[in-house]
């Protein structure tokens, strides 16, 4: 008997049930909006600005790619001759023009101290390092395509050339006939992605660039470096960060 008379007393108030439970979940929402936390927008009319400017420090891992001539495989000399990773650093300015919503023009004038090296392995474990000691004055030149901005972040892409001229090398006394000869300008090809975070003052922009050099930066010779060589092309990877 107490149960039917439950099951009668819910069917005679279904309807204020229905009522006072959608007033409940109505009264919820309010609370919930209050939970979400307020995300300040930093530097919220940067890109109104036309112009905007800034300087990096980089870290590049570089090498150069080795091309084998014909004489490689048949003179008596090394059995290897590569490049390996070396790493350098990097410092420039930065001037960012603005194109349009999605796109900017950015170019980043640098200085590089460059340490490249070829190894030459002869039979019966020995082998001789020619490094290449320098300085190198870089002025890349990149289209950047940015995404939307999400508060106070955003991701972008950018993609370029780079002109160089080595401005200064390490000179060994006892360099000549015997050492290998390297040209002093490179053009590359440059690209790369990174990511902007806004803060109060500044924004701060970590960035992973490759580049593909153009020229063939080697210089024939008939002393016993040069033999086995017909090409030697730059290539690096590069950490850069951002101040702006």
């Amino acid at each position: 008997m107490d149960t039917a008379y439950l099951r009668r007393c819910l069917n005679l108030y279904r309807s204020q049930i229905l009522i006072l439970l959608l007033l409940a979940g109505l009264t919820t929402v309010p609370a919930r909006a209050q939970g979400y936390k307020y995300i300040r927008k930093h530097l919220e009319r940067y890109d109104d600005k036309t112009v905007h400017y800034g300087f990096f420090f980089a870290a590049p891992v570089s090498r150069f790619s080795v091309g084998y001539s014909p004489a490689f495989l048949t003179a008596d000399s090394s059995y290897r001759i590569y490049s390996p990773n070396r790493p350098n650093f990097r410092v420039g300015f930065i001037m960012n023009t603005f194109l349009q919503d999605h796109f900017d023009l950015r170019i980043a004038p640098s200085v590089s101290l460059m340490n490249r090296e070829v190894v030459y392995d002869y039979p019966g474990g020995t082998s001789k390092t020619e490094t290449r000691e320098s300085t190198w004055l870089d002025i890349p030149v990149l289209l950047k395509y940015k995404s939307e901005r999400r508060n106070n972040s955003r991701m972008y892409l950018l993609a370029g050339g780079a002109f160089s001229i080595e401005t200064n090398v390490r000179r060994r006394e006892n360099q000549g006939l015997n050492r290998l000869s390297t040209g002093t300008m490179d053009l590359a090809v440059e690209y790369g992605i990174g990511f902007e975070q806004f803060f109060e003052y500044f924004k701060f922009a970590p960035e992973l660039r490759f580049s593909h050099g153009l020229i063939n930066l080697y210089n024939p010779g008939t002393n016993a470096t040069s033999i086995g060589i017909r090409r030697l092309t730059t290539h690096s990877v590069t950490l850069y960060l951002n101040f702006e």
